[in-house]
């Protein structure tokens, strides 16, 4: 096959120093491993806290109350990871990409694997609710050490034409961690009676995690050794800056861009972590025969990431993010009026999840790539880097435990007023920033 014919994935050469030149196909492939080991470790956490925990560390409360303090250490993750990108951007300064990743990926493996040793209450009494926030914030601490780049990477090295196409790829790993997290959970809840789940079965997920993160890891230190990435290290468009220098000189995009996806991380838990919650704690319907819908939502989720960057290379990026944002905004209002999560209805259950997926898709395909367009080249990587983790703080950490709060107290319409007020913000940030559309990398 000669070198014009051959295909991304199958381009293959090494420089003078012995680097290997990859395609944007491998480096997706790469990233697409790695940002699924982060997802599925998340989401394994997250579902614990509906199926898991509440029992677990919190026997004493009612289910309703379990779930909100099972939440509450949800949240927390998110709190750290901003730490844990400012430590691991010193680490990365003085020991090198490849060093930060190996601590930041054992660290978040181990912490996820090491919940599954975690004794109940009945054992430890409250030091179980303790160890458990613990490794909480070890994940979330090894969360912000995981950005590596590789997505400004890929996005530098797709062709101009195809780069909203190549910006969605990394974001591909969320519905895939979460249909592998989902399936464990709904067939050991599905398999298991309730005593053998709670006793045993439900740490299987967590052990997974420590194996998907050591592959990711390898995948990952392969990209990091091309002589691509060199190349981006030596011209600083991937080096790490100091955090005081970028919030003195990019402060105002720094926050700006944090609101830019709140539409799609506020919808992120909504159609994930708390609709389970909801079909756990107030109906009758088989947690596990609706964690399979869910899996099914994450294929929709999938398939309109892809249309995503097919949409973004035709109308641009910031189109596309404003489209989005605006469908979010309509079914915002539609579950508000008419709230689609409602009561044993199988049907509006099925129907909030695929239509509540397929929107998260298309709304969060574009994300990353938008984020790193907001920042030139000087600050690109810690940039990104620290406006995801603002990001997912605003938008994310919290929202299983207020649309829980919300819905129990004052209906299921509370939290479509939630999801809306993440589509204003994104649409106002959109109207702010027109530097999506110029620095469109």
């Amino acid at each position: 096959m000669s070198a014009q014919a051959a295909s991304p994935l199958e381009t293959h050469l090494t420089d003078e120093k012995g680097r290997d030149h990859v395609s944007p196909g491998e480096i997706a492939i790469g990233v697409i491993i790695g940002r699924t080991s982060e997802y599925f470790d998340f989401f394994v956490f997250g579902l614990g806290c509906v199926l898991v925990f509440p029992q677990l560390v919190f026997p004493m409360e009612d289910r309703l109350t379990g779930t909100i303090y099972s939440f509450a250490i949800f949240a927390l993750a998110f709190l750290t990871r901003p730490i844990g990108s400012v430590l691991f951007m010193e680490i990365d300064r003085r020991y090198g990409r490849a060093t930060k990743l190996t601590i930041s990926l054992f660290l978040l493996g181990g912490s996820t694997a090491a919940i599954a040793f975690l004794p109940g209450y009945e054992t430890i009494g409250a030091w179980s609710a303790i160890i458990l926030s613990v490794f909480r914030l070890l994940q979330g601490i090894a969360l912000g050490g995981a950005w590596d780049g590789l997505s400004s990477l890929l996005a530098l090295n797709a062709p101009p034409e195809r780069r909203g196409w190549y910006a969605m790829l990394p974001q591909l790993g969320a519905p895939i961690g979460f249909i592998l997290a989902a399936g464990l959970f709904a067939f050991f809840e599905g398999a298991l009676s309730t005593q053998d789940f709670i006793g045993w079965g439900w740490r299987y997920p967590f052990f997974v995690a420590l194996t998907i993160n050591v592959v990711a890891l390898f995948a990952r230190l392969r990209m990091v050794s091309t002589h691509e990435f060199a190349q981006l290290m030596e011209t600083r468009e991937l080096m790490p800056t100091p955090v005081l220098q970028l919030v003195r000189k990019r402060g105002s995009a720094l926050v700006l861009g944090a609101f830019v996806p709140l539409a799609s991380f506020a919808l992120f838990h909504l159609v994930t972590i708390f609709p389970v919650s909801w079909i756990n704690l107030f109906t009758n319907r088989s947690v596990s025969e609706f964690m399979i819908v869910q899996m099914a939502g994450g294929v929709v989720c999938a398939g309109a990431i892809v249309t995503s960057g097919l949409i973004a290379d035709q109308i641009g990026r910031r189109k596309e993010l404003i489209l989005s944002a605006g469908l979010v905004a309509l079914f915002s209002v539609s579950s508000i009026v008419a709230p689609l999560l409602f009561g044993d209805s199988l049907a509006g259950q099925t129907v909030y999840v695929i239509i509540g997926f397929g929107l998260l898709g298309l709304s969060y395909g574009q994300t990353a790539g938008a984020v790193a367009s907001s920042f030139g080249v000087q600050y690109r990587y810690t940039g990104a880097a620290l406006t995801h983790d603002l990001a997912w703080l605003i938008g994310a950490g919290f929202a299983p435990l207020v649309a829980l709060t919300l819905s129990s107290q004052f209906g299921l319409a509370w939290v479509g007023v939630y999801l809306l007020s993440g589509a204003v913000c994104t649409l106002v940030a959109l109207w702010l920033d027109r530097r999506i559309e110029a620095r469109y990398g």
